[in-house]
């Protein structure tokens, strides 16, 4: 998606939270556009999909922010990697994923159902960002990577899943770069 002064983001639309996490850079003006600036921007972002941990996150101003943008990073380059059909370096998720230190518990909940949920004890960055790196490791083993796409749109860098019934999803938002195409191609016919 190309921004303009009107949109901000982060933008929840890829269909899968690992994909959403890849997408908080995008195409404004023609370079990249980082919507994370802080700390606190990444903990709203967690908080805002659902991942935060409920442990504030202990350690050096930017810590956060720094460990963060590289685990997009390495998600973005697996993603793409994949996508090509070419060999991956799972390295860097691996050493996120062990550096996370989740567990699993079990947990009564208030009706007395048992559940497992996913723990993160520590309050590392590391920690704050284990179930992001658990999701992108997910879909990276996902049997149906395939609908994994990136926008169709020339100036788009989002990706997407396709979760449609006819798997036949092209645009990280209609209403933006879809719309934006048919427009596109109405006043190209209209020449």
């Amino acid at each position: 998606m190309s921004l303009s002064p009107t949109t901000t983001g982060p933008w929840f639309l890829a269909d899968h939270p690992a994909l959403d996490f890849i997408n908080t850079v995008a195409q404004a003006g023609g370079a990249p556009h980082d919507v994370w600036q802080s700390d606190e921007d990444v903990r709203r972002w967690l908080a805002q999909a659902g991942l935060a941990t409920g442990t504030a996150a202990k350690g050096p101003a930017g810590e956060l922010l720094h460990e963060a943008r590289q685990l997009r990073s390495s998600i973005r380059a697996l993603v793409a990697q994949k996508k090509a059909g070419g060999a991956l370096d799972v390295t860097p998720l691996n050493r996120a994923l062990a550096a996370a230190g989740g567990v699993n518990q079990l947990v009564a909940g208030e009706d007395g159902a048992l559940r497992i949920t996913r723990a993160y004890p520590g309050q590392a960055p590391a920690q704050q960002l284990g179930p992001v790196a658990e999701l992108a490791a997910s879909l990276l083993a996902d049997a149906h990577f395939e609908r994994v796409r990136e926008c169709e749109h020339p100036e788009c860098t989002l990706w997407f899943y396709d979760k449609t019934k006819a798997h036949r999803r092209r645009w990280c938002s209609m209403a933006l770069c879809g719309n934006r195409a048919k427009v596109a191609r109405f006043r190209q016919q209209q020449k």
